[in-house]
């Protein structure tokens, strides 16, 4: 038997294994895929997930309906409460041992329109992307196993069937994020199945960059600053609270200078959720501390 028969031969292997606990997640048109850990829970991304119940199709053909035990919009998991039936939890590995090279086995259902099953390497490891609400997810494996659209959500395994990561950001041209099956992923997944959803501190802003500051406020003919200008203010938000208003610069927060937006949520993190966040913003040519509540 040839390298190629051995590849084929592994492939198929996977996907009897870990394919069956592979499942799509949304409808025929619109959704990702996700993979069952356990009996009755389902793992996907939460940029997968539109209103609260969500649809389900399994490997075998079933579909069932779910509803969301836990999710974390930042760092884009969410875990689904469903009948998970005769599909089979995935078995762990141990994804922080990936390096560059490491062969893997990718797996979708995207949006339950069936299998997909296709084979890479790790290109990158310890890379980052952006959340749906826009924070660095630090950690993720680079690979170039080829995905479908609807895709995410669903694993990478290696030659045994076992999850190293769950897929989750297309960056094109052949490469592809998946968040690390390591051990804080295990402790993030369980404490999401018990309903535990991190509690981040948000401000309710809408942020326009820091080259689009410098350049209408040298448009309005005001000196040019680094930070964060503020389109937009949720109606009754900590932000509003605090008296930010649009067209408002933020331009520090908790006493460090702001040039980008990791600047801010760096500084935001690095509160206790029960302490206030002073911030630094320019009002036309005035500058004031405003401070965000608890």
């Amino acid at each position: 038997m040839g390298p190629l028969d051995e590849l084929g031969k592994t492939i198929a292997s996977v996907a009897s294994t870990a394919g069956a606990s592979t499942v799509g997640i949304g409808n025929r048109w619109r959704g990702g895929s996700g993979v069952v850990v356990e009996s009755g829970k389902v793992l996907t991304n939460a940029h997968n997930l539109h209103g609260d119940e969500v649809h389900v199709f399994f490997a075998d053909g079933r579909e069932a309906e779910g509803k969301i035990l836990g999710a974390d919009g930042d760092g884009d998991l969410a875990v689904i409460e469903v009948d998970t039936g005769d599909a089979p939890a995935i078995a762990w590995g141990d994804g922080s041992a990936l390096g560059i090279g490491s062969p893997l086995v990718a797996i979708g259902n995207p949006a339950g329109n069936g299998l997909r099953v296709t084979v890479g390497y790790v290109s990158g490891i310890g890379r980052e992307f952006r959340g749906p609400r826009g924070r660095r997810v630090a950690g993720a494996v680079e690979h170039t196993a080829p995905l479908l659209p609807g895709s995410s959500g669903g694993p990478i395994v290696d030659g045994d069937g076992k999850l190293l990561g769950i897929n989750t950001n297309r960056l094109g041209s052949g490469f592809y994020q998946a968040i690390s099956a390591d051990t804080a992923l295990r402790d993030r997944v369980a404490a999401l199945g018990r309903g535990e959803e991190p509690k981040r501190r948000r401000l309710g802003l809408g942020l326009a960059p820091a080259h689009v500051a410098r350049q209408l406020r040298r448009a309005v003919g005001l000196d040019e600053r680094d930070g964060l200008l503020v389109r937009d203010v949720e109606e009754d938000s900590p932000a509003a609270k605090a008296g930010i208003a649009e067209g408002d610069l933020i331009v520090a927060a908790g006493g460090k200078p702001v040039a980008n937006a990791d600047d801010l949520f760096d500084a935001m993190g690095s509160v206790a959720a029960d302490a206030a966040l002073p911030l630094t913003v320019l009002r036309g040519s005035e500058e004031r501390t405003v401070t965000i509540a608890a």
